[in-house]
C-alpha cells in the first residue's frame, strides 16, 4: 500500500497538461495500471531529454571571432520514441492517419508520384469523396420547378469554378515550363562546393520555366519582349533558383526603379493600353529619363527581343553572384546559357503574324520539341574571375546594365541542361511554380549588385499573395527532394503535420531537434565593409553609353538595320514629339550613325546629345564578336524545323514522298498543306492525305516551304490566294523555298524575282527543272543542307520589295 501511495503524486501530474512535480523521480504506473504506461514514459522521458541540456550549448559560437563559424546545434537521443510524438495515441491508426512517419522523416519529400491523380475506372465524386450519381442536371423541385439551395454538388461545382483563378504574375506572367537535368561535367571545387558542380557525370533534377516579362497571362508569345529563363535546381542540398533573362543586362541598376520601369512599360493606367508591348509613350518617357537604360535598349529593340524558339535563345543569370569552396574563398561569377541550337530570330513582320495566327507559337514549340525526342539543350557557361580582377575593369560588376565581354572573361563550360518531360497539369507546375533568386544553396552566395539585393525581397514577397500565403514551398512542384525540418507552422494551405510539442530553437524537450547545422549548413561569406550609409551610386554606374556602343559595334550590318528599324516603329508609335527626341538625344551617344538613321525614318532632326555625367571615364570599346547571333549558328542540323509542301489534285507523288521521308529522316517536321482538308489525287493515281490548310497554318509558321512537282497541282494551289500570301511571307523573311520548275509562273504572280536584289543568284531558291529522280534528289539534298543554315538575310530590303 505504501507503494502505491507514492506513486500517486505524481500520476497527476502525468494526466494533466498544466505543472508537474518539483522532484526528477519517475512516477510508477502503481498495481492498478490506472495510467497508461506510455503515457508515463512520455511524461518521463521528456523530463529526461530535457535534463539532457543544462545549458545552451551553441550559445559562445555567436560572439566574437567565434561567430565566423557557427556551432553544430547540440542535440541527443529521446530515451523513447513516445517521447517526441505529439501524442500518445498516435499508435492508434486507421486508412487516414496512416502509422506516422519514421523517426526523423519528412515523407513530403520525393518525386511528384505522391501528388498525381490518374482517374481510370473510378467514378466521379465530390471534393468529400460521396459519388455522384447525375452530372447533368442541377436538383430541381419539379421537373420545371426551382433549383434547390440544398444542392450540395452544384454548389460544389460552381464554387469550385468560380475561385480556379490565382492572381497572375505582376511580370513573367506569360510562361512554358518543362522538366529536366542538369548534368555536370567536371567537378570545380577550387571555386564552389554547390551540390551540383561537385562530381562529374552528376545530374540534378530541374524544372525550367520561360517567359515574356510585360504581356498579361493571355498575351502573346512573340511580342518585342525580354525573356525570362529561371532555372530551379532540385540538389541534394537544397532548393537553388537561377532566375535569369534571355539578355545578359537590365534596363535599371536599382531596385528601387523596378516598380516604376514596370508600371511605364505595362499598359497605361487610363486606358489599359496597348498590351505586351513597349510601343507607347509611358515606356519611352520613362527610359528616355533613365540614360542607364540605353544599353538594355539596344538590345531590346534587337533580333534578341524576338526569339524563334525558347529552345534558341541564350540565358543569362545577369547579376554577378559568388560561388564559394569549401574553404570559404570567394570566386565572382556570371552564368550564361548557351543553346545547342544556336541563337535565332524571328522577323518583325513574320512576329506580328505569327501573333495573329497563333499567339502560342512559342510553347506549342517546346512541347511539339519534347513530345517527339527532340529534347532542348543548353550548355552552362562560367564567367570565373577575382574581385581583384573586377576592380581593374573599366566598369563596375554590380552595375546590372553592364555585361563582361568574353574576350575580357572567357567562359568555362561546366554542364549541360536537358529538358526531357513536359508538365502533367499547367496550372499545377509551370503555374504554380515559385522562383526566387533568395533561393539558394551552400556554395552560392549574392553579391552587393543593388539591382539583386531588391529582387531578393520582391519575388519571394510576391508569391504571399499570388500563392496563398507563407507555405508555397509545400506545392509540389516547389518542394525540395531535401526534407524540410524547421519550426515554422500554421498559415494558410499548410499542408504538412508537424509531431511533436516543439516550434522554436533552442529546445530541450525536442532532444535540442531540429538543430542548426554549423558550418555544414549555409553560411554568409564574410564580405567585409565598412562604408556610411547613402543612397546613390558608385562612379562606374555613370558610364550608360560605352556598352550600348560595344553592342552596337558588334552587331552584323542585317542586325543593325533590324534595331534601326525597331526603334523606327516604336518611336513612330509614341505620340509626344518631345519623347522622341530626348530617346535620340541618348543614341546620339551611342553612335552616329544610329541615331541619324533612326531620326531620318522618324522624319525629324537629329538632336544635341544628353549630357553626360562630368568626370566619368567613358572608354572606347570596339567590338565584341559573342554579342552577334550570328557567333552561334547552331548544330548545323535541321532538328524540330517545320517544312512546308504545299500540293493540290496533280500532284507528283512520288517527289513528295521522297522530301517526306527525307526530312524525317534528318529529324525535320514535313506537313502536306493544301487548299482544304482531305485526300488529293497524285499524278500515279494514288490518295495523298492533306495534313493542314493554306488558311490555317500560313507561312510564317514555317521555317522553310516547297512547291511540290505536278503542272496540275500548281495550277490548281495558283487559284488560291493564301498560296500567294503563303509564298511572299516565306519570301519576304528570308526562308529557303525550293519550287518545281512549273511553280516559277507563281514566282511570277508574287513578284519574286529568282536572283537576289543586287543580281546575284538567291542561294536560298531552289528550282528543281526536272522529274528525274535522281535530279529531285540532289535538289532534296540541296534545299535541305540550305534550311540547317542560319537564315540569310541577303534577300531583305527595307521597304521590302514583296
Amino acid at each position: 500500500m505504501a507503494k502505491k501511495a507514492k506513486t500517486q503524486v505524481g500520476l497527476g501530474s502525468v494526466l494533466s497538461t498544466v505543472s508537474g512535480p518539483s522532484s526528477h523521480e519517475p512516477p510508477d504506473s502503481g498495481l492498478d495500471n490506472s495510467v497508461p504506461a506510455d503515457l508515463i514514459e512520455k511524461f518521463t522521458g521528456s523530463d529526461k531529454l530535457s535534463a539532457a541540456f543544462p545549458f545552451n550549448a551553441t550559445k559562445p559560437s555567436e560572439y566574437g571571432s567565434a561567430a565566423k563559424c557557427p556551432f553544430s546545434g547540440a542535440t541527443t537521443d529521446a530515451p523513447n520514441a513516445v517521447v517526441r510524438a505529439s501524442t500518445v495515441s498516435e499508435s492508434n491508426v486507421n486508412e487516414k492517419t496512416g502509422g506516422g512517419p519514421p523517426d526523423g522523416e519528412n515523407l513530403q519529400k520525393g518525386d511528384l508520384d505522391r501528388s498525381r491523380v490518374d482517374s481510370e475506372g473510378r467514378v466521379l465524386t465530390t471534393n468529400q469523396g460521396v459519388a455522384v450519381g447525375d452530372n447533368q442536371h442541377s436538383l430541381k423541385v419539379g421537373l420545371r420547378g426551382p433549383t434547390a439551395m440544398e444542392d450540395f454538388i452544384l454548389r460544389e461545382k460552381l464554387t469550385h469554378f468560380d475561385h480556379e483563378r490565382i492572381p497572375e504574375r505582376v511580370v513573367h506572367a506569360r510562361g512554358s515550363a518543362a522538366h529536366g537535368y542538369f548534368e555536370n561535367y567536371q567537378p570545380i571545387p577550387e571555386h564552389t562546393k554547390a551540390s551540383p558542380f561537385n562530381e562529374a557525370g552528376k545530374q540534378t533534377p530541374v524544372f525550367v520555366r520561360f517567359s515574356t516579362v510585360a504581356g498579361e497571362r493571355g498575351s502573346t508569345d512573340t511580342a518585342r519582349d525580354v525573356r525570362g529563363f529561371a532555372v530551379k535546381f532540385y540538389t541534394d542540398t537544397g532548393n537553388w533558383d537561377l532566375v535569369g533573362n534571355n539578355i545578359p543586362v537590365f534596363f535599371i541598376q536599382d531596385a528601387m526603379k523596378f516598380p516604376d520601369l514596370v508600371h511605364a512599360v505595362k499598359p497605361e493606367p487610363h486606358h489599359a493600353m496597348p498590351q505586351a508591348s513597349s510601343a507607347h509613350d509611358t515606356f519611352w518617357d520613362f527610359v528616355s529619363l533613365m540614360p542607364e537604360s540605353t544599353h538594355m535598349l539596344l538590345w531590346q529593340m534587337s533580333d534578341r527581343a524576338i526569339p524563334r524558339s525558347y529552345r534558341m535563345m541564350q540565358g543569362f543569370g545577369v547579376h554577378t553572384f559568388r560561388l564559394i569552396n569549401e574553404s570559404n574563398e570567394s570566386t565572382f561569377c556570371k552564368f550564361h546559357w548557351t543553346p545547342v541550337a544556336g541563337t535565332h530570330s524571328l522577323a518583325w513582320d513574320e512576329a506580328v503574324k505569327i501573333s495573329g495566327a497563333d499567339p502560342d507559337f512559342h510553347r506549342r514549340d517546346l512541347w511539339e520539341a519534347i513530345e517527339s525526342g527532340n529534347y532542348p539543350e543548353w550548355e552552362l557557361g562560367l564567367q570565373l574571375f577575382s574581385e581583384a580582377q573586377a576592380d581593374e575593369f573599366e566598369f563596375d560588376v554590380l552595375d546590372p546594365t553592364k555585361l563582361i565581354p568574353v574576350e575580357l572573361v572567357p567562359l568555362i563550360p561546366v554542364g549541360k541542361l536537358v529538358l526531357n518531360r513536359n508538365p502533367d497539369n499547367f496550372f499545377a507546375e509551370t503555374e504554380q511554380v515559385a522562383f526566387c533568386t533568395a533561393h539558394i544553396i551552400p556554395g552560392i552566395d549574392f553579391t552587393n549588385d543593388p539591382l539583386l539585393q531588391g529582387r531578393i525581397h520582391s519575388y519571394l514577397d510576391t508569391q504571399l499573395t499570388r500563392l496563398g500565403g507563407p507555405n508555397f514551398h509545400e506545392i509540389p512542384i516547389n518542394a525540395p527532394l531535401q526534407e524540410i525540418h524547421n519550426n515554422q507552422r500554421d498559415g494558410s494551405n499548410r499542408q504538412s503535420i508537424a509531431r511533436g510539442r516543439v516550434a522554436y530553437e533552442p529546445n530541450s524537450l525536442g532532444g535540442g531537434c531540429p538543430f542548426q547545422a554549423g558550418m555544414q549548413g549555409f553560411t554568409s561569406f564574410p564580405e567585409h565593409i565598412a562604408e556610411d550609409k547613402v543612397r546613390g551610386n558608385p562612379q562606374k554606374f555613370a558610364d550608360h553609353y560605352s556598352q550600348a556602343t560595344l553592342f552596337w559595334n558588334s552587331q552584323s550590318k542585317v542586325e543593325k538595320q533590324h534595331i534601326i528599324s525597331a526603334f523606327r516603329f516604336e518611336l513612330t508609335r509614341v505620340q509626344v514629339p518631345a519623347i522622341r527626341e530626348r530617346v535620340l538625344s541618348l543614341l546620339v551617344n551611342v553612335d552616329a550613325t544610329l541615331a541619324q538613321s533612326v531620326a531620318q525614318g522618324l522624319g525629324i532632326d537629329v538632336p544635341s546629345a544628353a549630357p553626360l555625367v562630368e568626370g566619368v571615364s567613358y572608354p572606347v570599346l570596339n567590338d565584341s564578336p559573342a554579342l552577334s547571333e550570328t557567333f552561334y549558328p547552331g548544330d548545323g542540323t535541321i532538328k524540330t524545323k517545320r517544312i512546308a509542301i504545299l500540293a493540290a489534285d496533280g500532284v507528283n507523288g512520288n517527289s513528295v514522298n521522297a522530301l517526306y521521308d527525307a526530312i524525317l529522316s534528318q529529324g525535320g517536321v514535313p506537313r502536306v498543306l493544301s487548299i482544304q482538308l482531305g485526300k488529293i489525287e497524285t499524278l500515279e493515281g494514288d490518295m495523298l492525305d492533306v495534313e493542314a490548310t493554306l488558311e490555317t497554318m500560313p507561312g510564317v509558321l514555317f521555317d522553310a516551304m516547297v512547291i511540290a512537282d505536278g503542272e496540275r497541282s500548281v495550277a490548281n494551289l495558283a487559284m488560291d490566294a493564301h498560296t500567294v500570301e503563303f509564298l511572299r511571307d516565306q519570301y519576304r523573311h528570308c526562308k529557303p523555298i525550293m519550287v518545281s520548275n512549273p511553280a516559277k509562273g507563281l514566282l511570277d504572280k508574287a513578284g519574286i524575282q529568282p536572283t537576289l536584289p543586287d543580281g546575284s543568284a538567291d542561294p536560298a531558291l531552289i528550282i528543281s527543272n526536272e522529274y528525274a529522280e535522281d535530279t529531285t534528289l540532289a535538289s532534296i539534298e540541296q534545299f535541305l543542307m540550305t534550311v540547317a543554315k542560319p537564315r540569310d538575310h541577303s534577300r531583305e530590303t527595307d521597304p521590302p520589295l514583296v
